[in-house]
């Protein structure tokens, strides 16, 4: 455990902030398999304002925070994905 905490006291709170936020992206591959999991997405919001927060730039964090919200809330759904649509159909 002491090693954990020595790694740890290496690394500044934003850098700490910035590992989160990339282990909590969801990404490109998962995307179709968590888009509606209203937990990682709200995660995924709440760590980025956290990065933001830290970086002085609440104007940034704060649309990201209503968002998780949204999340938690189920006032937000996912949106569908844009290459699974209708695809308007040529006419000849």
């Amino acid at each position: 455990m002491e090693s954990l905490n020595t790694q740890h006291s290496a690394l500044s709170t934003q850098e700490l902030a910035q590992a989160l936020m990339e282990r909590l992206t969801i990404s490109p591959n998962d995307w179709h398999r968590l888009k509606s999991n209203r937990n990682s997405r709200a995660s995924e919001q709440v760590a980025a304002a956290l990065v933001y927060l830290l970086k002085n730039q609440p104007e940034e964090a704060l649309p990201r925070l209503e968002q998780a919200v949204g999340w938690l809330d189920k006032s937000i759904s996912a949106p569908p994905c844009p290459t699974h649509g209708h695809k308007d159909k040529k006419v000849n």
